[in-house]
């Protein structure tokens, strides 16, 4: 058994989180965070300043895994980094405008700063690859995916994966013989439903803005509103944008906050819109997941995480009321906290051993 130190990177456009792991006994070593990250007031001015800082704190590393939100069809698996798969990362960055420029930002200054040393890129898209085409093709002439790969993708698979294993251990099984529903349910949220090991359905879309109702993101609407918006309400196509990103969800719906406890707490005193958001979010949930337990016939649990999902028990037990009454056979409810970190961390250290 070879022992590496892993560090794990996760760059947004204004932040930057790691972990470093002793693999492969899963030994976390140490952790942090920076924020604020090229904003006034903040103390670092960009990323490759900000590893410089950790990096200071920290040695030894022997390989670096990058979270990166898209892989497009490009990426069906945890890959090497080279200057031709940077090259390929580098085109889906129109499809993810906000978070791939930031994560080849952390490739770029690792390359530099951690010369010699292996990376690897874990895409958030990889794991629904193995969606068929039913799932993933839209209702648009065919030629928009043939030429624009415009197409579900679904996101937060490290999650959706890591909990997915996690639950097929509690289970006792193999995670090739269970059919489970995994709820990630955060500031993000997104449901997939995992067939025999495998992502076969999910909430997210061609973006984040698909599927659940979110902290800020509308989720599910006609997409008629948009023209209707732009011709009727005279807003442009930017102003439509922040409105579905980062004004909508729990946060338009309540006039609170895009946070379930403060929601939780207006809708205790008596807010009627506060009280309203929640509603509106477990039901959405509960479409959803109905859905996917008609997809996959015997479902052997349905899985919740992140922030919400591992924090709200009453949120997870109005979402269950009466939810499986008509089944013969009920599925487990399990919480399972996420840890898309250390799962990154392994297939890193995988990826590299191969190699």
């Amino acid at each position: 058994m070879v022992i590496m130190k892993v560090l794990v990177v996760n760059c947004g456009s204004s932040s930057l989180k790691y972990k470093l792991y002793e693999m492969p006994v899963e030994r976390l070593l140490a952790k942090g965070a920076i924020e604020r990250i090229g904003e006034k007031g903040g103390s670092i001015k960009n990323h490759r300043q900000g590893l410089e800082s950790i990096l200071k704190e920290i040695d030894g590393v022997q390989a670096v895994g990058h979270r990166v939100v898209h892989g497009a069809e490009e990426f069906k698996e945890p890959t090497l980094l080279n200057r031709k798969v940077i090259n390929k990362i580098k085109a889906c960055c129109a499809l993810a405008p906000l978070h791939n420029p930031a994560n080849l930002e952390g490739i770029f200054a690792c390359s530099d700063i951690l010369k010699g040393i292996p990376q690897v890129a874990v895409f958030d898209t990889a794991f629904h690859q193995t969606l068929p085409e039913k799932a993933f093709i839209y209702g648009l002439p065919y030629r928009f995916y043939q030429k624009d790969k415009i197409r579900k993708y679904g996101f937060h698979g490290t999650s959706h994966e890591y909990v997915a294993i996690e639950a097929a251990k509690r289970l006792r099984k193999s995670i090739l013989k269970v059919n489970l529903i995994t709820c990630h349910l955060g500031n993000g949220c997104s449901i997939t439903a995992v067939k025999k090991g495998k992502s076969v359905d999910t909430s997210m879309g061609f973006t984040p803005l698909e599927g659940l109702l979110m902290g800020t993101r509308s989720g599910d609407i006609d997409p008629a509103l948009v023209t209707y918006l732009i011709q009727k309400k005279n807003m442009s196509t930017q102003d439509v944008d922040v409105l579905l990103n980062k004004e909508s969800g729990l946060k338009g719906v309540s006039g609170v906050s895009n946070d379930m406890r403060k929601i939780k707490e207006a809708a205790q005193k008596g807010n009627p819109r506060a009280k309203l958001a929640i509603e509106i979010f477990v039901y959405r949930i509960q479409k959803y997941i109905s859905a996917y337990l008609g997809i996959l016939g015997k479902t052997d649990a349905v899985v919740f995480t992140a922030g919400i999902g591992e924090n709200q028990p009453q949120v997870i037990k109005d979402t269950c009321r009466n939810l499986f009454d008509n089944l013969k056979q009920k599925p487990k409810v399990m919480v399972i906290p996420t840890d898309e970190e250390l799962m990154i961390a392994r297939q890193v250290y995988r990826v590299v051993s191969r190699e």
